[in-house]
């Protein structure tokens, strides 16, 4: 069965924060002396709009292009054809500075993301320093505003981070995310390394965050529990494609695409009698 995308409704381009357009990405692959060179298609041909104040789930498998597509929005990964448009214009991976503005990551693990040197308070502090905004009292005042937004005590601004939770690790990258006041989060599997308790506070809070500055989020995850939770729109990625996109009702109560269907039936169940669909089993490998 052929590809199937859910038409989109026509927007004023004055209302998309972020756009793919024909993004993709490319690797090499060596097969030996005597062999051609063959490519992997990573990320293929990715188009997808987000409007301001929108929460777009990204879904697929381990390994279906995901967190490639992640470094591309932010910088971090040149595309190998296509571009990124963030408020209608398009970005330049050399302006990091102005990227970083506009866009900002949150991703899987708290730990491995935060300086194991600096306490939480440098931490947060460290994007103001870099950009230069504000005196040295504000920006203390401003990350002190932020880390209490975030429902990070005061007694916790001094400590370091294998001295806090993973929840409470989570809530400071949160906090270092949103110091600059950016107008887009690109949320990169942010629960999946957390206790299922503890999920669901980062989540709540992702969500009054969200109302409170206005943001747009991409929310990355192969976990559907949490994308129906808190996304408005779902693009489903197999093999570096979108399939299929749509509404969040759309995708969870009517899919079209047959990889869509497999996968919300490959979610765990109470009941282990109905096993685990073959997800690769009629779908090709991106390899050429």
């Amino acid at each position: 069965m052929n590809n199937i995308v859910q038409p989109r409704p026509a927007v004023p381009d004055d209302d998309i924060a972020l756009e793919l357009c024909a993004l993709t990405r490319i690797y090499k692959l060596k097969r030996g002396l005597f062999r051609a060179p063959g490519e992997i298609r990573a990320v293929n041909d990715v188009s997808l709009r987000i409007r301001k104040g929108e929460t777009l789930g990204l879904v697929g498998e381990s390994g279906c292009g995901k967190s490639t597509l992640a470094k591309m929005l932010l910088g971090l990964l040149a595309p190998t054809s296509g571009n990124v448009l963030i408020n209608g214009r398009e970005i330049d991976p050399g302006q990091r500075k102005a990227l970083a503005r506009a866009v900002q990551p949150i991703f899987q693990d708290p730990y491995s993301s935060l300086n194991p040197r600096r306490t939480v308070a440098d931490i947060v502090g460290v994007p103001l320093w870099l950009h230069q905004i504000g005196t040295p009292a504000e920006q203390r005042q401003r990350v002190r505003d932020m880390l209490d937004l975030v429902g990070m005590p005061e007694r916790t601004h001094g400590q370091y981070p294998n001295q806090l939770s993973g929840g409470q690790r989570q809530r400071v990258a949160i906090a270092r995310a949103l110091v600059l006041r950016p107008d887009i989060l690109i949320c990169d599997e942010p629960t999946s390394a957390l206790d299922v308790s503890v999920q669901a506070q980062i989540l709540n809070l992702l969500l009054d965050l969200k109302a409170e500055f206005g943001l747009t989020y991409l929310f990355i995850s192969h976990d559907l529990g949490v994308v129906e939770h808190l996304v408005d729109r779902v693009a489903v990625m197999h093999q570096g494609s979108i399939v299929e996109s749509g509404t969040r009702e759309q995708i969870f109560a009517r899919p079209a695409h047959p990889y869509t269907r497999m996968l919300l039936a490959s979610a765990l169940t109470p009941e282990p009698g109905l096993g685990i669909p073959d997800i690769e089993r009629d779908l090709p490998l991106p390899v050429a």
